[in-house]
């Protein structure tokens, strides 16, 4: 199949820079990359077009940048945490995924859409897990997504306590044996 050649008006990642000609297959450019204003078809008129305006295209993906950046600094090492039911294992009834870690992060002061948050796997048991947030093609921050059955629970969880099940057995292994055998009974005098 042949493929299509463009300008990329951004950087993409694993693909290239601003104002790198790029050739990708049609159903990567038509779904993904044209759609969301990423790049630009290269034919005369359109390569004309963006050396005219490369200079100012550049100014505003460095503005944009900064931004994101002063961003990163003010929420770096953001914790949300995401209330959700789970059996007594830890295992989550369901799953959390992108767009629930984009709302708690808009809830918590940072206004993001799901398509900023990375996840490789959907999350699907208890506890704390990093999650990446692209702010800008080139910055990018880590979220803490605490994961908990209540808010006392995330608590726990970000204490760096355990809970549920790993909780119950710490304890029970805490506790002295109170059984005493005949002939292990103490001698009472």
């Amino acid at each position: 199949m042949a493929q299509v050649e463009l300008i990329l008006l951004q950087r993409v990642e694993k693909l290239g820079q601003m104002g790198d000609l790029v050739k990708v297959k049609p159903g990567y450019a038509r779904n993904f990359l044209l759609p969301g204003k990423r790049a630009i078809r290269a034919n005369k008129s359109n390569l004309e077009t963006f050396e005219k305006q490369r200079a100012q295209l550049e100014a505003q993906n460095i503005k944009r940048r900064e931004e994101a950046e002063r961003l990163a600094e003010r929420v770096g090492g953001l914790k949300v945490v995401i209330v959700r039911q789970a059996g007594e294992s830890g295992s989550l009834y369901g799953s959390v995924s992108g767009r629930d870690i984009a709302d708690a992060c808009t809830a918590a002061g940072l206004t993001i859409n799901r398509s900023q948050v990375i996840l490789t796997n959907p999350i699907k048991t208890l506890g704390l897990t990093k999650v990446q947030v692209v702010l800008h093609p080139e910055v990018s921050i880590s979220v803490t997504a605490n994961v908990a059955r209540s808010l006392e629970e995330a608590d726990k969880q970000a204490r760096g306590e355990a809970v549920g099940l790993a909780a119950e057995e710490a304890e029970a292994a805490l506790e002295p044996a109170l059984v005493f055998g005949e002939e292990d009974q103490p001698d009472i005098a």
